[in-house]
């Protein structure tokens, strides 16, 4: 099914391409607007649907992968203090490499654009992520609100406390223990259902966006794209070795073949949300224990946004060069340990990256208001910051998954993975 579901969507992305640059060609801007009403109908039906999945989905693979883990806490602490240094170290490599390459190739330099005045308001809160509102954020209020609201920072933390106290109380949780199991076969069945209607969203988001701004804003802001996008390359490029060193060259290659499904998929919608479900049967695939990859990779939705922070970097600079203003050494160092610190609040705030963005200009006394610049190519950015972030995150679970096998071996085996019925994993194959 994923190389049929891979094909399908790039031709839904062709089509979209092609389909919008006609609509905006033989319509007037209002008709396209409504075409692209229309069209936008399809994509936040599939974005919805794949929200419907993911609480249920990261609650009950936590649950179980903990549960299994026979509620050994240190385990538990040692996988999840592996994964944040990861996410840490490859965080302080994207936001060098988007300082360097903007810092190079200089796509604001003389831009020559209209500019706004310096009061001018970007129409987005600047205020969600004080260090209180953050930590005070990490735990919820009611389980039932988390899942509704799809928090997944609580929901994980809510599955820890679920998971270990299964373990411990024994026998009496092994039926709730054994129900979260069957929920997380239940959700990887729905998602299968749920993935044929990716063409068809991917078609739609594509049209809608090219039907409204056409394929010349593409050529209007071809360097910056195109310099973000070298960025990203070198990113990913990066992260690749960075694994290759951790867990060897030819088990990566293997990696990156897996994860392409759910790296077009997260390109071609522009959520990394709408990757997750495949990105858990794409790392299962592979190998990794579903222990260590259900808690991986809800944290590093919310902790390990590589391409999400290079682009903050990357369009804070440059909007800054735009405007003519030079940033010292130390206020770029400033400037990224600002951005480390609030793009760990971004997960699951609409438009998140813009947020921060703006909140990052203010600090440093630019307009907000200097997001025009980037708005009307955002969507084609967000592409592949949210590919980016699908595969940092598969890396980082295979990484931590080596660490934990070679642990294993030299100081003895842990708990078996939870194994699936064969039918409930058809899909993946």
């Amino acid at each position: 099914m994923a190389n049929k579901l891979t094909l399908w969507i790039l031709i839904a992305l062709g089509a979209g391409l092609l389909t919008g640059f006609i609509v905006n060609q033989q319509m007037s801007a209002e008709e396209a607007r409504d075409v692209a009403e229309g069209l936008s109908i399809i994509t936040d039906i599939f974005l919805r649907l794949i929200k419907m999945i993911i609480a249920p989905l990261v609650l009950s693979a936590l649950i179980s992968g903990i549960g299994h883990m026979g509620g050994d806490v240190a385990a538990l602490g040692r996988i999840g203090g592996r994964a944040i240094a990861w996410f840490l170290a490859t965080s302080v490599g994207a936001l060098f490499i988007g300082l360097f390459v903007v810092q190079w190739l200089q796509p604001g330099a003389g831009l020559g654009l209209e500019l706004p005045p310096v009061d001018a308001s970007a129409g987005l809160a600047t205020d969600k992520f004080t260090l209180k509102n953050f930590v005070t954020h990490l735990v919820p209020r009611s389980i039932f609100e988390a899942l509704s609201t799809n928090e997944i920072l609580q929901i994980v933390v809510f599955s820890v406390f679920a998971g270990i106290a299964l373990a411990a109380i024994g026998e009496k949780g092994k039926p709730l223990l054994h129900g979260a199991e069957a929920l997380m076969a239940l959700m990887l069945k729905i998602t299968q259902y749920v993935m044929y209607f990716a063409p068809p969203a991917v078609f739609a988001a594509v049209a809608a966006t090219i039907a409204v701004q056409g394929l010349a804003v593409l050529k209007t802001y071809g360097v910056f794209m195109g310099g973000f996008y070298v960025a990203l390359l070198i990113l990913i490029l990066f992260n690749f070795l960075a694994c290759s060193f951790v867990i060897g060259m030819k088990d990566s290659v293997r990696l990156m073949s897996e994860v392409k499904d759910p790296f077009i998929l997260a390109f071609s919608t522009a959520s990394s949300e709408a990757a997750y479900p495949r990105i858990l049967a794409a790392l299962d695939r592979f190998g990794i224990p579903n222990r260590i990859s259900s808690f991986v990779l809800p944290l590093g939705y919310s902790f390990n946004l590589d391409g999400s922070m290079m682009y903050c970097v990357f369009a804070v600079i440059f909007i800054a060069q735009a405007y003519g203003v030079e940033f010292t050494f130390m206020q770029q160092l400033g400037m990224m340990a600002l951005l480390m610190v609030t793009s760990k609040g971004i997960a699951g705030v609409p438009r998140a990256s813009l947020v921060v963005i703006a909140a990052t200009l203010t600090f440093f006394d630019l307009p907000a208001g200097g997001l025009v610049l980037i708005l009307a190519v955002d969507h084609f950015l967000d592409m592949g910051r949210s590919a980016t972030n699908a595969i940092g995150n598969s890396i980082a679970a295979a990484v931590v998954s080596k660490w934990e096998i070679d642990r294993e071996q030299r100081e003895g085996p842990m708990p078996p993975p939870i194994d699936l019925p064969a039918a409930d994993r058809k899909f993946t194959e």
